[in-house]
C-alpha cells in the first residue's frame, strides 16, 4: 500500500474534503499529522514532497534519529505516544506538539526542560475517554484539574486535549469517547487563550472524529500502509 505515499495522501484528503462537507465544516480546520513510526525516514522524505508537513512519531528515540536524519526539511515533529520524563530532554529543543501529557509531573519536566531549550513547548492533554486500564491518559473526572494546574506553568502552551477511541466496531462507543472529550474541551476553552486543538482520529475511525469536531487528525496506515512490528 505504501508504494505510493502521494496517491494515499491525496485520497486521504479527498476523503477528509468529503467528510468535513458532509457536516458543513471545511478540510482547511484539520491538521493531517502523519503517523510515521516503523517506517523509514525516505517514507517521511516522500510523504514531504507530496506536501506532508506534521509528522507524528510513538517513540522518543525513534523521533530524535529521524529529526537528525532529515534535519534539512522544516518538518513539525509530533510526539504522540506516551512519553517518560526521563525522555523529554531529548526532544525539548525541536518538537512541535506534543499529544500525550498525562501527568502533572510530566508536565512540570517539560516546563523545566523547555526553559533550559528558551522556549516554550505546545502540549495537549491525554485524556483517556475509553476507560481502558492499558491506554495511557488522565482520567476524565481529572482532566479539568489537570489542565489548570498546567496553566500554571510559564514554558509550556497548553493547546487542547488528546484521545484515543476504543478501539472497537461499534461506532457508536467510539463516537461516545469523541463527544466526552468535545464535551470536555468545550468546557474548559474559556478560561485558555490558545485552547484550540482537539486532537482525535486514526485510519479506522477519523470520520466519526470529523464529525465530533476533531481539528487533528493522527493517521499512519491510510497513508504509509501496514506495519510490519517483527
Amino acid at each position: 500500500m505504501n508504494s505510493n505515499i502521494e496517491e494515499n495522501i491525496n485520497n486521504l484528503w479527498a476523503k477528509i474534503a468529503n467528510t468535513c462537507e458532509s457536516y458543513g465544516r471545511k478540510a482547511e480546520e484539520i491538521t493531517l499529522v502523519a503517523v510515521s513510526k516503523t517506517f523509514p525516514a525516505s517514507d517521511v522524505i516522500e510523504a514531504f514532497n507530496a506536501g506532508q508537513i506534521n509528522f507524528g512519531e510513538n517513540k522518543v528515540q525513534e523521533m530524535v534519529k529521524k529529526h537528525d536524519e532529515l534535519s534539512e526539511y522544516p518538518i513539525k515533529w509530533h510526539l504522540i505516544g506516551h512519553l517518560q520524563t526521563n525522555k523529554v530532554k531529548y526532544i525539548a529543543d525541536f518538537v512541535h506538539l506534543i499529544h500525550s501529557v498525562d501527568s502533572f509531573k510530566l508536565a512540570l519536566e517539560i516546563d523545566k526542560q523547555a526553559q533550559k531549550a528558551k522556549r516554550r513547548i505546545d502540549i495537549l492533554v491525554q485524556v483517556n475517554t475509553s476507560n481502558e486500564m492499558q491506554k495511557s491518559g488522565v482520567e476524565v473526572s481529572d482532566a479539568k484539574k489537570l489542565c489548570y494546574e498546567i496553566k500554571e506553568l510559564e514554558n509550556v502552551n497548553l493547546c487542547g486535549l488528546m484521545t484515543i477511541g476504543k478501539f472497537t466496531d461499534e461506532t457508536e462507543i467510539i463516537r461516545e469517547n469523541f463527544r466526552t472529550l468535545r464535551n470536555l474541551f468545550d468546557e474548559i476553552k474559556p478560561d485558555f487563550n490558545n485552547f484550540s486543538y482537539l486532537s482525535m482520529g486514526m485510519t479506522s475511525d477519523f470520520e466519526i472524529a470529523i464529525e465530533e469536531g476533531a481539528n487533528i487528525l493522527r493517521i499512519g496506515s491510510a497513508i504509509f500502509g501496514y506495519r510490519n512490528y517483527n
